[in-house]
């Protein structure tokens, strides 16, 4: 049996018992892009490590210099390709040289960890300004002065933010990577320092517009496009991002979602180390010009939300089937989807069949299957005669007007209501108040508890009352002009231009259609329509609507 012998752990220092041509790695580290190039730091360390080699007749064989990193993690690629060599099994070095500790790692706990790994390898790490040895009084200096490495370190950070959020409390630009559309311009100057502000780029602003016009209105041709469909059309005509590369999806859908474009910069959110947001009480808004209006905005957020694939699936939104997602089957409810079918002659037809019959068999359901075009033509149709006419459609818009007027009564009965509630709440306190302040009662237990109610009372009727006022709707009347271009922009948008196009303008109108033996049924919700035919934009469900089954109990993917 062979058996190795195990060198004593010797983590830092001892230089004079390495002998003379023991081969020498540099490290040489400043903390930010800037220092490495207009400061003097680098060139210095290398001089020092440098000397202090010549003198100890030490080799130098490698160097590895990090221009911009922080030491306060092992996120920095020289540093790790300098450990991986060093603890390769040829053993290139014996000792890695820096100029003090603190350009190795600022965090002692790394600092250590990294020294025994180090060790293991049989390399040493020397710092020429800190120069320690190997007994425990040393090696307890050394990590003392790791850990006042690591205080200064995060002190210093923390003044650096404490200056940046005020910098940006004032409007300035703190160096962030500029969004497509803005530029940066010389707002003023203090002393040396130039302080900078976002400001508009024409150009790139336009393209900017376009890709929010592309996504909610398209191109005028084919309708609303989806996400891909937009980095196609933009990739296919030339245009590109501000460094010259194709768009992406992410890069587009962060577009999309980049509140800056309404005017809202929020510097500070999110926190770089952790990778999650920090609490919304430290972030800091920044009032800058705004590309997009709020309200094409929020339309925008709407439709995406709407169009997710978590909570719509992309068949249903951009398939190239009309009735996908609104057709199900009147006997189980299952959705009817495209099977496809050969007759005698070889001619291919397309059907809508219940799924649950194709996936289950007849147990499941009886099935039923209609041909794709007679469906949709029936659809179409019916549509475009029976509610998209100005005379259906007004007769409708009565009815719900009618309803919500009665509505509206019983709200204004029921808000007025809860007003004396409140008041009556608050009237009682202040009468208990001034009895305890005039001394005519003593504030004992049995007095605290009904203020206590009261409050309580107060509370439950104020809030009830914010609610019902949120929700309630004012009665309103559409005006005919209205109602009859929404008419005939309907029937001639439905019949007309690419299947997604069509079947955008049908899912904003309708709910379900149920395909029975002898009756198709087309449900929607008069609600819906009429904010609809105002030009109201519809809140989109939040519920993944597709996913057969999904974990209930939160037990998977956590």
């Amino acid at each position: 049996m062979n058996i190795r012998h195990r060198d004593t752990f010797r983590p830092a220092g001892n230089h004079d018992a390495l002998a003379p041509g023991a081969r020498v790695c540099a490290y040489l580290r400043v903390s930010t892009g800037r220092q490495a190039e207009s400061d003097l730091s680098i060139p210095d360390q290398r001089k020092q490590v440098a000397s202090f080699c010549a003198n100890k007749e030490w080799s130098l064989v490698a160097e590895y210099v990090e221009p911009g990193a922080s030491a306060m993690d092992d996120s920095r690629p020289e540093f790790q390709k300098m450990i991986e060599r060093a603890t390769d099994d040829d053993r290139p070095f014996d000792v890695i040289v820096v100029h003090s500790f603190s350009r190795f790692f600022r965090d002692a706990f790394g600092l250590e960890m990294y020294i025994r790994r180090l060790a293991k390898a049989g390399v040493r790490l020397v710092s020429i300004t800190q120069e320690l040895g190997d007994d425990p009084a040393q090696v307890m200096m050394r990590q003392v002065i790791a850990l006042f490495d690591e205080y200064q370190s995060r002190e210093n950070a923390k003044h650096v933010l404490r200056a940046m959020k005020e910098n940006a409390r004032q409007g300035f630009y703190n160096g962030a990577r500029v969004p497509l559309g803005y530029r940066t311009e010389e707002s003023e100057k203090r002393g040396v320092r130039v302080k900078k502000k976002l400001a508009v780029d024409p150009a790139e602003a336009e393209t900017v517009r376009l890709i929010f016009r592309l996504y909610r209105h398209g191109d005028g041709q084919s309708g609303p496009l989806g996400v891909k469909q937009v980095v196609s059309w933009l990739n296919e005509r030339g245009y590109r991002t501000r460094l010259g590369a194709r768009f992406g999806v992410a890069t587009l859908h962060n577009i999309l979602t980049n509140r800056v474009y309404i005017g809202e910069w929020v510097f500070n959110k999110r926190d770089s180390r952790a990778l999650r947001n920090k609490p919304a009480d430290q972030w800091i808004s920044v009032e800058v010009p705004p590309i997009i209006e709020r309200a094409e905005f929020d339309a925008v957020q709407a439709t995406l939300k709407a169009n997710n694939p978590r909570v719509t699936a992309p068949r249903i939104v951009t398939g190239p089937v009309l009735l996908t997602g609104l057709a199900a089957c009147a006997s189980c409810g299952a959705a009817m989807t495209l099977r496809t079918g050969t007759s005698k002659t070889g001619a291919v037809h397309k059907y809508y069949a219940c799924s649950a019959c194709a996936r289950m068999g007849k147990s499941a359901c009886k099935g039923r299957s209609v041909r794709m075009d007679t469906l949709d033509n029936l659809v179409v149709d019916n549509l475009s005669r029976r509610l998209f006419t100005t005379q259906r459609l007004t007769e409708i818009l009565a009815t719900a007007f009618a309803r919500r007027a009665e509505k509206a009564v019983e709200v204004d009965t029921r808000v007025a209501a809860l007003q004396r509630e409140v008041v009556d709440a608050a009237d009682k306190l202040k009468r208990l108040y001034r009895m305890v302040e005039d001394g005519v009662a003593e504030l004992d237990d049995i007095l605290r508890e009904r203020i206590a109610s009261l409050k309580l009372d107060r509370e439950r009727a104020q809030t009830a009352l914010d609610r019902i006022r949120t929700q309630a709707i004012p009665a309103a009347k559409i005006p005919p002009e209205m109602i009859e271009k929404f008419g005939r922009e309907m029937r001639e948008n439905i019949a007309n231009g690419e299947v997604p196009f069509r079947k955008a303008y049908l899912r904003a109108v309708i709910d379900r259609i149920e395909v029975d033996d002898h009756v198709v049924r087309v449900i929607g919700d008069t609600a819906t329509l009429e904010q609809v035919v105002a030009g109201k934009s519809v809140p989109a469900a939040g519920v993944r609507s597709f996913v057969r089954k999904w974990r209930a109990r939160k037990d998977s993917n956590l």
